[in-house]
Parts: structure tokens; sequence; C-alpha cells
């Protein structure tokens, strides 16, 4: 259940530093700034595969949001399985997220299942 929040096309941009929240990151995706191995997509709860590439649109790159969201990208922790390259407002994600790699611990799933199960 976590992996495949995290596969989410707004958790992605948010956590590549394209977006300071996953608010913001939402935004982003609905105003069609987001490309998708090369096409333009706006939907936020799209679930990225292994090897997608999701880049920021060439005519999106001068919004000032976006560049103070990737000034202070190098102070947030960044995951091993996705790929960023800020520099060509670019990134990957190269395998899927498995939970040891989440660096959300206070997300105990089985409180979850519990709730749910009534």
């Amino acid at each position: 259940m976590i992996s495949l929040l995290e596969r989410r096309l707004d958790s992605i941009v948010h956590r590549m530093g394209f977006a300071v929240t996953r608010a913001a990151a939402r935004q982003l995706i609905k105003h069609n700034h987001i490309a998708l191995n090369g096409k333009r997509l706006n939907i936020p709860s799209y679930i990225v595969k292994s090897g997608d590439k999701i880049e920021i649109r060439e005519s999106s790159r001068k919004i000032p949001d976006l560049l103070a969201a990737m000034a202070s990208a190098d102070k947030r922790p960044m995951v091993t399985w996705i790929e960023a390259d800020r520099t060509n407002f670019a990134g990957t994600v190269k395998t899927l997220p498995v939970r040891e790699e989440l660096n959300e611990p206070a997300i105990r799933e089985q409180y979850v299942v519990e709730y749910y199960s009534r």
C-alpha cells in the first residue's frame, strides 16, 4: 500500500525536488507543467512504473516556485529508487520502492489494516 502511494506521480515529483510539498507537486501536474516519457500528463494520481522518465516541460522551467523548490531540494533526503537530474529538469524512476527505503517510519500499516477491517 505504501509503495503504491509512493509511486503516484505527485509523490515522485515532490521527491525529485521539483515541488516543496505534495500539494504543490499536484498543482504543477494539473497545470500541465510535467511530461512523462516525453508526453504531457496532468493526472497526479497516475502510478509511475520502473523506467519512466519525468521531466519539467521546456516552457515551464522559469516558474519561480519551481526554481525555489529545486534550490531547497538538497536539504531533503533523496531516496535510492529515484534518480533526479535537476540541472536538466528531469528524473527517472530506477526501481520500485521497497518499505525499507521509504523514509516514513512513523507509518504503521497494521493500524490502517485494523481500522479498515472493522
